[in-house]
């Protein structure tokens, strides 16, 4: 059995300026080629878990950490930035922070150089990963041109140039319009099945979840209050609501029958889903 991408073991935060922990007691294992989704509203501790993950947290965030956290077999305490960001790929909420070269083939190729790749290697993992983002053609292109969900996708081959082992989109697509949450979700989603690659997607958008990641966790004041398949936490509407998490509308639908006595055979998560269980809803009340 393989040894699980991400491990959190008591792990615990307070930021130097805060008297709450962003991170209680937080047990949690990722095994390697899982695509997980981590809900929670603002302020739950999504995003200090993804900074965790290539030491950005607390190494250049200071404050108090306990606990240990282990990315594809390292401890995170033990490991600099550098050593950690060829294992873990960031890509944050804006992409306008993390692209600042003059072209695009240059922005791929930057992390690499840093990690003083040979030459021909950086080239051959620049025009990999504009390929796999489908921006091939692009190369002189400013960055500044492209459009938001080109944007993210450049920020996307970036990482992908430094070959993590584990993509980690920290609230990637909250900037998007739905045209370019699509396109960033199915790149993730492509690279998951075809390249085997760990992805944890930090959002508030259920949507989003049901339709493209295997697991959700949900976090509530630092804590994990929910760990389970789409279906599974998207049913739970009792805890969505307490944690002020929205599922998505056709989940919001069948729970709304089934308090009306009308409840869809099957409880669906996707549009596609709900579509099929109203049909067979409908069948049912026309049969004598």
């Amino acid at each position: 059995m393989r040894e699980p991408a991400i491990v959190f073991d008591q792990v615990h935060y307070h930021y130097p300026s805060s008297r709450r922990p962003a991170l209680r007691q937080l047990n949690l294992s990722i095994q390697t080629g899982e695509f997980v989704a981590v809900l929670g509203e603002n302020g739950a501790g999504k995003s200090t878990l993804c900074q965790m993950l290539n030491g950005v947290i607390p190494s250049t965030r200071g404050g108090r950490m306990g606990g240990r956290i282990t990315v594809m077999g390292l401890d995170t305490s033990a490991e600099g930035v550098a050593q950690l960001s060829s294992r873990v790929g960031i890509v944050l909420d804006d992409p306008e922070t993390q692209l600042f070269t003059t072209s695009v083939l240059n922005e791929v190729a930057f992390g690499p150089e840093n990690l003083g790749v040979e030459p021909a290697e950086i080239l051959r993992r620049a025009k990999w990963a504009l390929e796999v983002v489908r921006l091939t053609g692009y190369e002189d292109q400013p960055p500044s041109t492209l459009s938001g969900g080109q944007k993210q996708r450049l920020a996307i081959a970036a990482a992908l140039s430094m070959m993590p082992d584990i993509l980690v989109l920290d609230e990637a697509t909250s900037q998007l319009d739905p045209m370019g949450t699509v396109e960033v979700l199915t790149l993730a989603r492509e690279l998951n099945c075809t390249q085997g690659m760990t992805i944890l997607m930090a959002t508030d958008k259920g949507e989003q979840v049901a339709e493209f990641c295997d697991r959700v966790l949900v976090l509530h004041q630092g804590q994990l209050v929910a760990d389970g398949t789409p279906r599974e936490v998207f049913a739970d509407s009792t805890l969505l609501q307490s944690v002020m998490i929205r599922s998505p509308q056709v989940s919001q639908l069948a729970t709304h029958l089934a308090h009306s006595d009308c409840p869809l055979p099957d409880f669906p998560i996707t549009v596609e889903e709900a579509r099929q269980s109203i049909k067979m809803l409908l069948s049912s009340h026309r049969s004598p």
